[in-house]
């Protein structure tokens, strides 16, 4: 039985479509699955008074996660997808956000396998449990450094985006150096990526790591690292 937020927000962006600006949105993004035409500012106020809903609270944590699936394995358009992201980051589930989580955000990684889809979860949403649960994430975490799935290898170099002063730098250079050869321009803008985020808090150390990593550090990377920093 479908709930009632998944039905809710899949009537919602039915009603809301714009066909012309959908073409346009799945031309730019590359995607396979189409878009409704809803831009991000309207879908946001489209969700907000769905998912702030009484009727559409969900009190159960099994219900929670079943309803993501639902929405987001069963999705027809992207926008669909991009709710199911906003469903689990809504501030009346802030309660489920720790380790027993990481699974379903795996999956939306694994599955959404495009960057609009994988830097949200992994900055927002895996990170801020990593942050909060270091010791029972961590190991998580390492094993997708090196893990077959490229859109996992990203999570694990970018997830401390956020993180600032309290930045695992061992964790950090962990995720980036088996990385460093790996051709995909998505794991090299990733790198370059984490890197330049930490230099707005320790500019030295970027400046030192990427002398450090030298020929091994693609051009793209270190653009991106040094990209605010003063020569």
């Amino acid at each position: 039985m479908t709930h009632p937020v998944v039905a809710a927000i899949r009537a919602e962006l039915a009603a809301a479509g714009d066909p012309e600006r959908a073409i346009a949105q799945q031309a730019y993004m590359k995607s396979a699955m189409p878009y409704r035409g809803i831009t991000a500012p309207l879908l946001k106020a489209i969700l907000r008074p769905v998912l702030a809903d009484p009727d559409h609270r969900i009190t159960q944590r099994r219900q929670w996660e079943q309803a993501v699936r639902e929405l987001w394995d069963g999705a027809t358009h992207r926008e669909e997808r991009y709710a199911a992201t906003a469903l689990t980051g809504h501030r009346s589930y802030r309660g489920w956000q720790d380790p027993e989580t990481i699974p379903l955000y795996e999956h939306l990684v694994v599955t959404g396998a495009w960057w609009d889809h994988v830097d949200e979860v992994a900055s927002n949403r895996i990170g801020p449990i990593l942050l909060s649960h270091k010791a029972e994430v961590t190991p998580t975490i390492e094993q997708w450094i090196e893990h077959e799935d490229l859109w996992l290898r990203r999570t694990s170099i970018i997830c401390q985006l956020t993180f600032k002063e309290r930045t695992d730098l061992g964790l950090l250079r962990a995720a980036i150096e088996p990385n460093l050869e790996d051709p995909s321009f998505w794991i090299r803008k990733a790198i370059g990526w984490a890197l330049r985020q930490h230099a707005r808090t320790d500019a030295d150390w970027v400046r030192a790591t990427v002398a450090e990593y030298d020929g091994r550090l693609s051009g793209l990377s270190r653009r991106e690292a040094l990209k605010h920093l003063q020569p």
